[in-house]
């Protein structure tokens, strides 16, 4: 009977079972990962960077400028630091006045930059087309052209425009003649030589005003003759022989870039003209009368023949305002510096 039943349970196990598998769903296989898609080969080279070219550590050969002793200390400082950021050929910075640069820029064919510390007159640029060169010119910064004093000198605070004149040619000698109120002493007249921007600012703007030609109208010519004709006045290139100067005697008095006097503060003493003093404010604000432009002029052949020399220009231009005030001037306004950058990228083709 045991027997029977155990028979009959097997049988009906292994029908269940039998059943179970029939209804059981089927096992899909693994689907294989899908293999990955590569990045696509680049159809063109990367674009390079036209303006690595112009880097300091990139520029090779050598530079050569020459001209203003104003702008003198100014690009004096940018060469300094274009070397620092890894140019390595030779860059030369030439103090020899604004009228020489031009020549040896113009005439000679030596430079290729003129630095100035006046516009570049017309007859300069008949002379730089006669060696195929046509100067672009580069704004910079603003000058202050500062009269100063030894600061033994406890007389003179201010000065108008017309006495300036006529202490500097000698129509007065002595200082009581130019104020009862000063002493009864001669006047030592220290000046830049007649090569330099600075000599023929003043003269424009302080001496030929008092020498009037048949039209009624300041006569340059006159000026300078007059200014040269002083007798006693001591004339040189080198501000740094008229800080001296001036320096060395209570009696003296003296005219040059504001940079010089800023360098030399603790011996000289700037005197205000028309009571106006030389400073940032007058100078923006346009009450300080004898403020000036300063610049560098290049050509376009140069520049693409010699890109040390753009690369030079492009880092001076991009970096003065970061340095102009620390070495003396005032920076150029906006909208000229702008002006000069723009000239940058059509004489180097890069606008």
């Amino acid at each position: 009977m045991f027997k029977t039943v155990r028979s009959l349970m097997f049988v009906l196990v292994a029908m269940s079972l039998l059943l179970a598998a029939c209804g059981a769903p089927a096992t899909e296989a693994p689907t294989a990962a899908p293999a990955p898609t590569q990045a696509p080969e680049p159809t063109t080279a990367p674009v390079e960077d036209p303006m690595a070219m112009y880097a300091p550590d990139a520029a090779t050969g050598d530079i050569i400028t020459a001209g203003s002793s104003t702008v003198f200390p100014l690009s004096e400082r940018m060469a300094e630091l274009f070397q620092q950021e890894g140019y390595t050929g030779n860059i030369t910075v030439d103090s020899i006045g604004s009228g020489a640069g031009y020549e040896r820029f113009c005439v000679a064919g030596e430079t290729d930059i003129a630095n100035a510390s006046r516009a570049i007159k017309d007859s300069e640029v008949e002379a730089c087309a006669a060696i195929g060169r046509t100067p672009i010119e580069f704004r910079l910064g603003t000058d202050a052209l500062t009269v100063v004093v030894s600061t033994e000198n406890d007389f003179v605070t201010a000065l108008s425009k017309e006495q300036l004149g006529k202490i500097f040619t000698a129509q007065v000698t002595k200082w009581n003649e130019v104020d009862p109120s000063f002493p009864a002493e001669n006047i030592l007249v220290y000046g830049p030589g007649a090569d330099s921007g600075t000599f023929d600012y003043f003269n424009e703007v302080i001496v030929s005003p008092l020498y009037l030609n048949a039209d009624g109208k300041a006569d340059a010519d006159a000026g300078k003759a007059a200014l040269l004709g002083a007798p006693g006045a001591q004339f040189s290139e080198d501000d740094n022989v008229l800080v001296q100067g001036v320096e060395g005697s209570k009696f003296a008095i003296g005219y040059f870039g504001f940079a010089y006097y800023n360098e030399n503060q603790g011996k000289l003493k700037a005197v205000a003209v028309d009571g106006v003093e030389p400073s940032q404010a007058t100078v923006d604000d346009g009450t300080y009368p004898i403020s000036r432009p300063l610049f560098i002029y290049s050509d376009a052949k140069i520049m693409q023949e010699k890109p040390q020399v753009a690369a030079f220009i492009y880092f001076y231009l991009s970096n003065v305002d970061n340095e102009i005030s620390d070495v003396g001037y005032f920076p150029a306004p906006a909208a000229d510096l702008q002006a000069s950058m723009d000239a940058w990228m059509s004489a180097t083709s890069m606008k």
